[in-house]
This record gives C-alpha cells, sequence and structure tokens, in this order.
C-alpha cells in the first residue's frame, strides 16, 4: 500500500457511472420481477460494496466513509447508474464509487439474467473527484 500517513485528512468526493443496457422486453418486466425489486436491491447492494472496497481491491485503504449515495434510472434502454462518496481521509475515494457503481450494475444483471442473458455492462467510468493533492477533476463528455 502507499504510505498515506504523512498526508493530512481533508475532505474527498467522487461520483461515478455506469450504464446496464437491456432490450425494452426487460426494461418492461423490472416492476414484476419475481426475485424483487432490481433497482432497489442494486440500490443497496452498491452502498455496500462501497463499504468494502478495501476487501476487494488488492492494496486500497480502507476509509471511514461519511456518506454513500447509489441512484438508479430507468432510461429508454436500459439503466443508468450513478454512485457519490464522500470521506475526510488521507486519499481520495474514486475506488469506492467506482466499486459501488460496478456492482448495483452487476446485481441489475443479477436480477433480471433470466429474462435476457445478452444484458449488457457499459461504461464504468469516474466521473468526477474533489479534494486531495492531485486536486480536482471532472470527465469530458
Amino acid at each position: 500500500m502507499v504510505d498515506v500517513s504523512g498526508k493530512p485528512a481533508t475532505p474527498r468526493e467522487a461520483e461515478a457511472s455506469a450504464f446496464v443496457a437491456m432490450s425494452p422486453a426487460v426494461l418492461q418486466a423490472l416492476e414484476s420481477n419475481p426475485k424483487g425489486d432490481p433497482l432497489e436491491t442494486a440500490r443497496l447492494a452498491g452502498i455496500m460494496a462501497a463499504k468494502k472496497t478495501a476487501d476487494l481491491i488488492p492494496l486500497c485503504h480502507p476509509l471511514p466513509l461519511s456518506h454513500v449515495d447509489v441512484q438508479l434510472r430507468q432510461c429508454e434502454n436500459g439503466v443508468a447508474i450513478t454512485s457519490k462518496v464522500k470521506t475526510t481521509a488521507e486519499t481520495g475515494v474514486e475506488m469506492e464509487a467506482l466499486v459501488a457503481a460496478s456492482v448495483a450494475a452487476l446485481t441489475v444483471y443479477d436480477m433480471c439474467k433470466a429474462l435476457d442473458k445478452g444484458i449488457e455492462i457499459r461504461e464504468i467510468v469516474l466521473e468526477k473527484k474533489s479534494g486531495g493533492k492531485s486536486g480536482d477533476y471532472a470527465r469530458k463528455k
């Protein structure tokens, strides 16, 4: 692990996104999914995953997260996922935001795979981050 013991604890935030592409038939069936509500299950899975990032990604620092928000929105051709993570720590929360979005997307797939194995997880990206020595970042669209 990188030694961050000499760095000050400062406020840090990161936002990530993912997209789950699916057919209109699968989108229509989301509300009647026999496993339950895929979007709410995925939201909770994303939050839980952010909290476990250091257990999943080797050499990732465990961080005291002060806020995790995962939102899922049904779109014309799939489900758009956004995650936002905050902390006050010596290192950033980019990985936590990316893991939250990724696990939420995987959970949507798991909840809907019985309907269509061809569902695609696309575009897992860091949207923006703030705080720390490297400063702010915003993805160019």
